[in-house]
């Protein structure tokens, strides 16, 4: 079939719907992510003009900032201004390819009226081990949106704590629990 849609109906239809609806949400956070971490090294580069001119007023300043870059340059920038240790760098790359695994490949389980159950679980698996990775940096650029909006506030440690089970849950709860015995593969 050349057709990404057709007149067979899904084989598993609410599973499907499951999945679907977990790309969707997986989506959210992948965008997120990377506006998270364009708006952290905004701030960055705005503090930067803002110091290296300090008689320049505020649209004077943010019209020296650079353009937005794809999601890996702009990490890299992150990681050569945030204090960060090698695991914080290696937690942020994985969530980089996290993020693009959910944008490019996430969807790609094939046709809708071909998925076998079995197909659309090991999809979600694999789903489920990017969405990990993606919610343990998301958390780390978290963090530091919150140090940048409330500079006088601590962290929320209770809800760093509990991020990735609840990103989790958020969105593979459509599942319920056929993920927990299925074997996650990247």
């Amino acid at each position: 079939m050349t057709w990404s849609l057709g007149y067979l109906p899904p084989r598993e239809p609410m599973l499907l719907d499951a999945l679907h609806l977990s790309l969707g949400r997986s989506l959210y956070l992948a965008n997120a992510f990377e506006m998270k971490c364009r708006y952290v090294l905004r701030i960055i580069n705005l503090v930067a003009a803002v110091g290296a001119d300090p008689v320049a007023d505020l649209q004077q300043a943010i019209a020296t900032l650079p353009n937005d870059k794809l999601l890996g340059p702009t990490l890299q920038d992150l990681n050569g201004h945030m204090p960060s240790s090698a695991e914080t760098a290696d937690l942020l790359h994985a969530a980089k390819k996290a993020r693009n695994f959910i944008a490019h490949e996430g969807a790609g389980a094939g046709y809708v009226s071909d998925l076998s159950r079995e197909h659309i679980i090991k999809n979600a698996s694999r789903l489920r081990t990017a969405v990990a990775d993606l919610a343990r940096g998301d958390n780390i650029v978290s963090t530091w949106c919150h140090g940048i909006e409330e500079p006088r506030e601590p962290a929320p440690k209770h809800l760093i704590d509990a991020y990735p089970q609840m990103i989790d849950a958020w969105v593979f709860g459509p599942f319920g629990s056929l993920l927990d015995s299925a074997p996650a593969r990247s």
